[in-house]
């Protein structure tokens, strides 16, 4: 299932990144409250803000130094002003992201305070900045009850346990929040009890996320308490939490009251075999999941038959990721076997699981059956010539029209003859955009006349884009053809071969 990803930083102060930073105005429904403010203060630089009923009332909390004129309000609000027009944004978004914005510590205290000015936000964002760590409570302390914050986003910001803790306090403030992201912060492990008491106030949840966090078996359990809390639950990620495994094998009762969950991410999770049996007993009761990504836990292959067979319950699962299960003969053809009742299926990983190779056929009726497939990933599956004559078939015959990504790669098995009838028929997946062939890190391989029959089949595919040759070597005479080629068609084909070498014949 789809992760977070970092976004890079721009220089210095460039249009590029100001251009960026104003992509969140969301169109706020703030006109009236900014006509109002206009009419107090004809001052330009505050025009744009919106003294509501929520900022007055903090200010008049402010016993120390009460604000007692219009001038004293107009200069706190210019002063927040300042700081956010430095970042690019204004008091009135609904919206404020300042993802990798290299917020320093300097910033937290002035971010809290500007906050305060923006009572009508919903989505915040401060991913990637590391100084956010240790400093959360300046950032966030200012909310109060009846916050509208729908979207509280804090990936890799170097959260410590107690940040952790505080965010546990602060979620029963927070009632309409609707998407927590907590990803990529590995000390807040130690805080998921408060943060799964928190939870169970937060209702209207949808998107729960904390890949990478740290999680232990514990947190499982404490975790397990709180989803009975969280009704409208749509979305769960706890991948790649290494030290969870074992957690789930008394712990997923609760797991199954999810009844709207439509992605379950649980990749890289050390799931053990007890955990794959309490996971068989509760995955298929989730009738509404769409995605599962159960990829990189090596215990399933000889524990997961059950559990795989089971998955025919799910008819409207539409993304299915198993790849590097170490999936054994019978897992895999008890997969198989319930892949034909997935029609909605349109993403399916079965990579790197070495038992494919030699047995595609028990997918036959799947391939033919699977009219919504759109991603079909078999890299490093072992794959034989005749595992591709197999695959060709099925689409000389009509079937896998909707494909649009198929990956092939590290299959060093395919002789010539084979990779000879695929290309020939590769021509009709008409919706086709990448194809990967390439072969693995260790291996060269000379092209042979079956290139030209992908060269020929390219021209008649109007989505490609990418075609993947890794490490096959090109003689003299194919590279010219390659040339040829890229002067004549669509600029946009792009062969990702990472530099041709030519081969030892002419």
């Amino acid at each position: 299932m789809s992760q977070t990803s970092k976004k890079t930083p721009s220089d210095g102060e460039s249009k590029s990144e100001t251009s960026f930073v104003n992509r969140f105005l969301r169109g706020s429904n703030l006109g009236s409250s900014k006509a109002d403010s206009r009419k107090e203060n004809n001052d330009p630089t505050t025009a744009d803000f919106q003294p509501s009923d929520e900022t007055q009332k903090t200010a008049a909390l402010d016993t120390a130094k009460p604000l007692t004129s219009e001038m004293d309000l107009g200069s706190r609000m210019e002063k927040n002003e300042q700081f956010l027009q430095k970042l690019g944004k204004k008091a009135v978004d609904k919206c404020l992201d300042l993802n990798n914005c290299r917020l320093t510590t300097a910033d937290m205290r002035e971010m809290g305070d500007a906050i305060k000015v923006i009572p009508q936000l919903e989505e915040l964002n401060l991913s990637w900045n590391g100084k956010v760590g240790g400093n959360l409570p300046l950032l966030l302390q200012n909310f109060q009850e009846g916050s509208k914050i729908q979207t509280l986003e804090l990936v890799d910001c170097a959260l410590t346990s107690e940040d952790g803790a505080f965010v546990g306090r602060l979620l029963p403030v927070l009632q309409n929040l609707e998407v927590l992201d907590l990803s990529i912060n590995g000390n807040i492990g130690g805080s998921v009890n408060s943060i799964a008491q928190g939870l169970k106030s937060t209702s209207n949840l949808k998107v729960l996320k904390l890949h990478s966090c740290g999680l232990s078996q514990k947190s499982v359990k404490l975790l397990d308490a709180a989803f009975g809390h969280l009704g409208e639950l749509r979305k769960l990620d706890l991948s790649c939490n290494k030290e969870l495994g074992g957690g789930f094998e008394d712990s997923a009762a609760q797991l199954a009251t999810l009844e709207r969950l439509e992605a379950l991410d649980l990749h890289q999770c050390s799931l053990t075999e007890d955990d794959v049996v309490s996971l068989t007993q509760v995955i298929p009761l989730l009738s509404s999941l769409q995605e599962l990504d159960l990829s990189a836990n090596k215990k399933m292959g000889s524990s997961s038959e059950h559990l795989l067979s089971r998955l025919r319950f799910l008819p409207t699962l539409k993304s299915l990721l198993v790849n590097n299960c170490a999936l054994q003969s019978e897992t895999f053809s008890a997969l198989a076997e319930a892949s034909i009742h997935l029609p909605a299926l349109e993403i399916f990983d079965l990579s790197w699981n070495k038992c494919v190779g030699g047995n595609l056929s028990l997918l036959l009726e799947t391939l033919k059956l699977s009219t919504s497939l759109q991603v079909l990933r078999l890299s490093s599956c072992s794959l034989l010539t005749e595992d591709v004559a197999l695959l060709a078939s099925v689409i000389q015959t009509g079937h896998l029209a909707k494909l649009r990504k198929l990956d092939l790669s590290y299959n060093d098995s395919i002789c010539d003859a084979g990779w000879t009838i695929f290309c020939q028929n590769v021509w009709l997946l008409k919706e086709l955009t990448e194809l990967d062939i390439s072969l693995r890190p260790s291996t060269f391989r000379n092209c042979g006349q079956w290139f030209r029959h992908l060269l020929c089949a390219v021209t008649k595919l109007p989505e490609i884009t990418e075609i993947g040759m890794k490490r096959w070597l090109l003689p003299a005479s194919q590279e010219e053809e390659l040339e040829r080629f890229d002067q004549d068609s669509r600029s946009s084909i792009h062969f990702d071969h990472g530099g041709f070498q030519q081969a030892d014949f002419p």
